[in-house]
Order: structure tokens, then C-alpha cells, then sequence
């Protein structure tokens, strides 16, 4: 019998590899329906390794932080998910919105890849980005889901997060996809 376990630990530059691969088979199989064929198609993993590797070696605030969620089988470790968060900035606002407060942290991106879903690794990393965003003074944070997603609205939903009534459309190769915003708030650390 294998035991499998899991845990979160910050990203390294070594892992932007792997949360490329991780981001692009999450893409093409959850969002294939949601985007035009040829845009996913055209992604690659060292387009997205080079963002990730900058992401982790020079984020813009000690705020913004890149977390790997591992699995751990009795003979190797492989990640299978990874978050991206970080002060809410002009990317977390609806069209027209005024900034968010300084309390307020986003999720850029929360991704497991489907494969190694329903293992706890989603909530692994989400558990570790709010202790994370609670030490750095945040008492809440906001995250975009496309319309289509029903998988990320029930995970987020079943922790508490909540539509907070912003959308918007990101305009992908000339095709609007629609999104909703959700946010939680928490209590600050002791």
C-alpha cells in the first residue's frame, strides 16, 4: 500500500518549471471550453516559466508570494499545484473601481492540477496563503473567477468566499470571457 501526503512550501526558482506545466495542463483541460483553441494552443511552458521565474526571484513587494503545493508518495515528491498572491492592485479591480485598501490581499492565480484533484491540495495551499496574508497585516482578499468555473466559484464558496458583486470581461482574443470577483474576509493574527 502507498501512502501518498502533501504540503505547501514557498516556491523556488527550480520549481517555475513545473508551475508552468502545471498552469498549461490545468489551462487546456479546464478552461478549453472557455477560450479559443489556438490561444492555449500557442502558450508554452517556457513562455510561462520565464513569468514564473521572475515572479519568485524578483516579486514586486515582500507581499507577493508564490507557494507549490507537493505531493509526497514513499518514493518521490511532485508538484501538483501551485497559488500566486499578493497586495490587491489594479488587477483585482472591477472596470472603473477605485483601489482597494492596503488590507486587502488577491489570489492571482490558484491552480491544482486536475489529475491530482480532490486531495486536499487546494485547501493545503489556500490554508497556507491566508496564515501568510494574515502575518503580513491583510484582513481580507478578493479573487476573479470566469462565469464558467464552477469548480474554483464551490471551492472558494465552501470556505467561505462570497461574490462581492464586481464582474468583468477579460477580452481574449477577441472573445470576452466573463468573470466574478469573490472575497473573504478574516481576522487579523493574534
Amino acid at each position: 500500500m502507498t501512502m501518498a501526503l502533501g504540503y505547501v512550501r514557498p516556491a523556488r526558482p527550480e520549481d517555475a518549471g513545473e508551475i508552468a506545466r502545471i498552469q498549461l495542463a490545468t489551462w487546456r483541460t479546464a478552461y478549453r471550453r472557455m477560450f479559443p483553441p489556438h490561444v492555449l494552443t500557442n502558450l508554452t511552458e517556457d513562455y510561462l516559466a520565464r513569468g514564473w521565474t521572475e515572479a519568485i526571484t524578483e516579486p514586486p513587494s515582500p507581499r507577493h508570494r508564490v507557494l507549490v503545493a507537493i505531493e509526497q508518495a514513499e518514493s518521490a515528491t511532485t508538484a501538483v499545484g501551485f497559488a500566486a498572491t499578493g497586495p490587491a492592485d489594479e488587477q483585482a479591480l472591477a472596470p472603473e473601481e477605485k483601489p482597494l485598501p492596503d488590507s486587502v490581499a488577491s489570489v492571482t492565480e490558484l491552480l491544482v492540477e486536475p489529475r491530482w484533484g480532490r486531495r486536499g491540495h487546494g485547501s493545503r495551499l489556500l490554508a497556507a496563503v491566508v496564515d501568510m496574508w494574515r502575518a503580513d497585516g491583510f484582513t481580507g482578499a478578493v479573487a476573479w473567477a470566469y462565469d464558467q468555473d464552477p469548480a474554483m466559484k464551490k471551492f472558494l464558496g465552501a470556505t467561505g468566499w462570497e461574490p462581492d458583486g464586481a464582474a468583468r470581461a477579460l477580452d481574449v482574443d477577441d472573445m470576452l470571457v466573463p468573470q466574478v470577483r469573490l472575497h473573504v474576509a478574516f481576522p487579523p493574527a493574534d
